[in-house]
């Protein structure tokens, strides 16, 4: 069997930048099972799988897909980096025609993603948001994991706990322990800032599901612009991850969604044999 496979970084204007995920379009599932051994394969952080809801039952569903996202350890209930590069992969390689798709995911609801004429290809992603609540007695394991001063707050969301600190140097100078943060499972780890040129900056670990750090993160900024949003008063914001690659999201909160805006370059084009 070939699987057709293309290689995408998100959130990024040029290769070599922003988050690599790894797509593979199928005529139908395959078991559970294979799909985790593909993207163990493919070795990056998510490999995303999408099958055409085309036809079903009877009805005309042009644009509309099942998708899934898989670490090489297990599936993720959302991720949107891997989003972004299947909406690419449709949009801008495999069905041109289309200015928007609709995911239909199995944790996350319907997910749309519109493309956008812009300097580069670019993609509005129309996500849930999920509003962070102040977690008032913090693991000593996080604390002790993050390497870097004790932040200001820590908020929990989504089986994620978030280190706020007040100045951008923190988030940049940060040396975490992945080891120990890996004791923290099912739970994963960012830490964000006010940003020096950017409204907001962040990093986000997540050893435990095979990816000591994440180059940049979609699903985190559900819940990392709608805390800034309020704080800094604005429901349109700039953000940058910094991670070594690096990568930069534009993000808009209204009301109980949030509106990820972000490029990408397609950088392999190919097929698996499995």
């Amino acid at each position: 069997m070939r699987i057709p496979l293309f290689h995408v970084d998100a959130f990024a204007s040029k290769p070599f930048a922003g988050n690599p995920a790894a797509v593979c379009p199928l005529d139908c599932w395959l078991d559970d099972t294979t799909l985790r051994k593909v993207a163990a394969e493919n070795n990056l952080s998510e490999t995303a799988f999408f099958v055409s809801q085309h036809g079903r039952d009877g009805g005309d569903h042009s644009g509309h897909y099942d998708l899934r996202w898989f670490t090489p350890r297990g599936e993720v209930k959302l991720c949107g980096h891997a989003t972004l590069a299947s909406a690419y992969v449709l949009l801008s390689l495999l069905e041109p025609e289309l200015g928007t798709v609709h995911f239909e995911t199995r944790h996350s609801g319907t997910l749309t993603v519109r493309k956008e004429r812009e300097n580069f290809e670019t993609f509005s992603m129309d996500f849930p948001a999920m509003f962070a609540k102040t977690c008032a007695n913090p693991p000593n394991t996080l604390l002790r994991a993050l390497g870097a001063p004790s932040p200001s707050t820590v908020l929990e969301v989504n089986e994620t706990y978030i280190a706020v600190y007040d100045h951008e140097s923190a988030i940049r100078t940060s040396r975490p322990d992945f080891a120990l943060m890996e004791q923290l499972y099912p739970f994963v780890a960012a830490i964000s800032a006010p940003g020096e040129t950017a409204d907001f900056v962040s990093r986000y670990f997540k050893p435990s599901y095979g990816m000591p750090e994440d180059p940049v993160t979609g699903s985190v900024h559900c819940a990392l612009a709608p805390y800034w949003a309020g704080r800094l008063g604005k429901s349109r914001l700039q953000a940058r991850q910094l991670s070594e690659r690096g990568g930069e999201l534009w993000c808009e909160v209204v009301r109980d969604r949030v509106m990820l805006k972000g490029h990408a370059v397609l950088t392999l084009r190919g097929s698996l044999t499995i």
